[in-house]
């Protein structure tokens, strides 16, 4: 027997979108190389297209019913469980986010951890957010007058981009408490660091939420948030990672093409890499896409 080794060939791994559940390839078939903070070539991320934005529209809006009629506390356990597999690859995603945003790999495992905590803050507010967003209303006559909080529906996010963390830790940051309260979202990735979000449809996938409640486009921002803003079926549009994709230009263009169809729109901050996404969230995301309903009901006598 010859005693000659080979050197065995890396198992590349071929990225997807996560869109309904599913991992497809993106429409047109065309991928685009991811670089890490080096310019050195990481792999390569499908170039998602209007197509395939209007597909995960699509998907998402096909979930909304059933996951708006989910039990808030159950929305809580589904929330954990992701945090639970999050975990499980907490190594993977802590080197795909060194390698991503250029940060050592303490740093990165720091972020990942925030990020899987975060999960877990936001399952923990499934069913109390309706404690603080609604209300029994004082009225002069013999009725009870309720407000309670209900989704908005199909949440479009323009994602944050790579900076210190802004690829994981920032992505589930705006994705959370969207669809903690019962929202279904699109997301287009970073387009720099897309690789975290791409992983995390992987988790999602082997998770408890069902498809469609989070659907995940990689490409570039400029040719899958536009479709987002003017798609007569998504109600509300994050706009957070905007500016740092396609520059201060970017933002008041969608956001009149949102006011077009009476969408609520999250705009981004002026300087999106000052926003330190490991400050306590506060719960100012979880009321950004909540609606009020308000019921009169008779006294009984």
């Amino acid at each position: 027997m010859s005693d000659t080794t080979f050197a065995r060939l890396d198992v590349l791994k071929t990225y997807k979108l996560y869109v309904g559940g599913k991992f497809p390839r993106s429409e047109s078939g065309r991928v685009y190389e991811v670089t890490d903070s080096k310019g050195e070539w990481l792999a390569n991320a499908p170039l998602g297209t209007r197509k395939d934005t209007r597909d995960a529209v699509l998907a998402a809006r096909a979930a909304v019913k059933g996951w708006a009629g989910t039990t808030a506390y159950n929305r809580g356990q589904v929330l954990y469980r992701v945090a639970e597999m999050l975990q499980g690859r907490r190594e993977q995603f802590a080197a795909e986010v060194s390698l991503s945003e250029g940060v050592g790999p303490k740093k990165a495992a720091a972020l990942v951890d925030a990020a899987i905590d975060r999960w877990v803050w936001y399952a923990g507010w499934t069913d109390k957010v309706a404690q603080i967003a609604g209300g029994a209303n004082p009225v002069a006559g013999p009725y009870f007058n309720l407000s309670t909080p209900e989704p908005t529906g199909v949440v479009g996010i323009v994602a944050p981009q790579a900076g210190y963390g802004h690829s994981l830790l920032g992505l589930v940051s705006v994705i959370a408490p969207a669809i903690a309260t019962g929202n279904t979202v699109v997301v287009a990735a970073a387009a720099d660091a897309p690789l975290p979000a791409l992983s995390l449809g992987e988790v999602l996938a082997t998770s408890d939420v069902p498809g469609g409640v989070v659907n995940i486009i990689s490409g570039r921002t400029a040719d899958i948030a536009p479709t987002l803003a003017s798609h007569q079926d998504v109600n509300a549009l994050d706009l957070t990672g905007a500016i740092a994709a396609d520059g201060p230009g970017a933002a008041p263009a969608l956001e009149a093409a949102a006011a077009d169809t009476l969408k609520r729109v999250v705009r981004p901050e002026l300087d999106p890499f000052a926003q330190d996404w490991t400050n306590a969230p506060g719960t100012d995301r979880l009321l950004s896409f909540l609606e009020t309903k308000t019921v009169w009901h008779p006294m009984g006598i």
